[in-house]
């Protein structure tokens, strides 16, 4: 039985999110540790409102402290993946679990991330769901500044590029629903190449070590454990499309039969179940579902 790790990127947070991990001494240490070094409390922003959650800014970092945890818990616990990925910001997370970086060295990498993204502005994004995947692709191709973001499965994407351009294709595409995203710039896209720019000169004065299994990018799928290569992947997922649906095919090309998602929600999951056949699906969010695994 092949497992692979997956772990949810911006857009799955929730208050509450941290869940009773801060009742176990990984996660009382882990919080305390990312509050000294963020500035700011990742539990208070945890269990406050939604819309001070959903800030870029705070999303990002307490998404891969509460991811960072149920890792470290899992694997106290004597679990371990065989492989990883992770959505996006999610990313991050999957490299952590598969020991490229520590916990204050990731941590660091996603404040600023998050802090260069929550000033990215002049963009737009928008979801469609069940649409002519041909059509919309054509439409792109003629239409310029605008780019798939995110293809998370074969009907859902996500568009990302200049307002006039995402609400040239939100006209003219033919699909069941497009919602705009409420981001503040177009992520993934060529206009984050400034920001990625930046955040490249923070990666460079960076450490990584060679993953210790191999982890599926986002801008490139294939298993890799080289830790230059998987610090090249991170820069240009900046301006890279998340090639999700893409990463989903390689699980079933490479054999893997059991997904576990670590983090809230249940986002990748529904993916890869509508997706590839045949997977075991499982979430791990809080204490009991670590204690509902049962040896997997």
């Amino acid at each position: 039985m092949t497992k692979i790790w997956v772990f949810p990127g911006q857009g799955s947070q929730t208050p509450g999110m941290e869940a009773d991990l801060a009742q176990t001494d990984i996660g009382k240490n882990r919080f305390a540790e990312a509050s000294a070094l963020l500035g700011w409390s990742v539990l208070e922003k945890c269990q406050g409102d939604e819309e001070t959650l959903s800030r870029t800014v705070y999303t990002q970092p307490c998404l891969f402290v509460v991811e960072s945890i149920l890792t470290d818990l899992l694997k106290d616990k004597g679990y371990s993946p065989d492989q990883v990925a992770g959505h996006s910001l999610g990313e991050y997370s999957a490299l952590y679990a598969a020991g490229v970086f520590d916990f204050a060295t990731g941590l660091n990498l996603v404040r600023h991330r998050s802090q260069l993204m929550d000033k990215a502005a002049g963009g737009k994004m928008a979801a469609i769901m069940k649409f002519d995947r041909t059509a919309l692709e054509n439409l792109m191709a003629t239409t310029a500044d605008v780019v798939i973001a995110n293809d998370n499965s074969p009907e859902q994407v996500v568009i990302s590029g200049t307002p006039s351009a995402v609400d040239k294709i939100l006209s003219e595409v033919k699909a069941k629903r497009a919602v705009p995203l409420k981001v503040s710039g177009a992520f993934h896209s060529p206009l984050m190449a400034i920001p990625a720019e930046e955040f490249q000169r923070l990666l460079n004065s960076t450490s990584f070590h060679d993953a210790t299994v191999p982890v599926l990018s986002n801008v490139d799928p294939r298993p890799c454990t080289g830790a230059e290569t998987l610090k090249h992947r991170l820069v240009a997922q900046m301006t890279g499309s998340v090639r999700w649906r893409e990463t989903m095919l390689e699980m079933s090309k490479i054999g893997v039969t059991e997904a576990i998602e670590v983090g809230p929600g249940k986002v990748l999951t529904g993916l890869i179940k509508r997706t590839c056949e045949g997977l075991t699906l499982t979430n791990v969010s809080n204490l009991s579902e670590i204690a509902l695994l049962n040896g997997t």
